[in-house]
């Protein structure tokens, strides 16, 4: 697996970069490595597309610092990858917490290497509850689930897991790939875990949501329990007009997997579009 030093602090870096044609970037959830994607990699492999994708920081076969886990650096880190690869017409496509690094990114770096994003029960565009953002998550609820990560954070993983992919509703989302997930989550360092979440949490995305200049698809389960789609996509539209939303009547948070064959169908469309 390639590395690379980041020009903030020199942090390595793995990725994954297969086939040729139109890069995809894909930017994955918060705990998620880059092996989040196996059920979209090859679909886009299959239909010409090159495939990038990053383990951030503290995530999968990088690097764990001790900082650089504020929205910015990772934003930066991302473009740094972009930049060594020289790519050009990419899309980006992005999970969950990702999709805050996807933005950030194109707030500083500008959208000259990118034509289109794909953003996936985004974590935008702003959670935290404020005076001018009310219906937000208040902090000490945040600060409570940060405590209970640093407590047991295996127990939260398993206890949110039936929500996550809507097994519930009769999604068909195996134990056996449950517990995968799972263990990926858990491969993450612990100071990346809470200190990610915690930018996440707190990081107003709304600025960088309203600025941006490139075409926007939104996928979001209308049952996600991680991120709650009246809180996320469907203000992302009020603020991004230009905005493509659609819901997932029966999809939790993890509708990558859960719902993976529609996901791939409705970005693939997209790019053509």
């Amino acid at each position: 697996m390639p590395t690379f030093q980041t020009p903030t602090d020199g942090t390595t870096l793995a990725y994954e970069d297969y086939g040729t044609g139109t890069p995809i970037v894909f930017v994955s959830g918060w705990t998620l490595p880059c092996d989040q994607w196996e059920r979209q990699v090859p679909f886009f492999l299959d239909h010409g597309y090159r495939c990038v994708l990053l383990d951030r920081r503290g995530h999968g076969r990088s690097d764990r610092p001790s900082a650089g886990y504020d929205t910015d650096t990772r934003a930066d880190d991302l473009g740094a990858l972009i930049e060594l690869l020289d790519l050009r017409d990419a899309i980006l496509v992005a999970h969950s917490g990702g999709g805050a690094e996807v933005v950030r990114y194109l707030a500083r770096h500008g959208a000259d290497r990118v034509t289109r994003i794909a953003l996936l029960a985004a974590t935008l565009p702003f959670l935290r509850q404020t005076e001018d953002n009310p219906i937000g998550i208040p902090d000490e609820l945040i600060e409570a689930t940060l405590d209970e990560l640093k407590t047991d954070r295996a127990r939260w993983f398993n206890d949110l897991s039936q929500g996550y992919y809507a097994t519930h509703l009769g999604t068909r989302v195996t134990p056996a790939t449950i517990d995968n997930e799972i263990r990926r989550c858990l491969s993450t360092s612990i100071v990346a875990t809470i200190e990610v979440q915690r930018a996440t949490a707190y990081t107003d995305s709304r600025a960088d949501v309203a600025g941006l200049t490139v075409p926007l698809l939104l996928l979001h389960g209308v049952q996600d329990q991680s991120i709650p789609i009246d809180l996320s996509s469907r203000r992302i539209v009020d603020l991004a007009p230009d905005a493509v939303l659609k819901e997932y009547i029966d999809a939790g948070h993890g509708l990558y997997q859960s719902h993976y064959a529609q996901v791939n169908a409705d970005i693939l469309e997209f790019i053509k579009g």
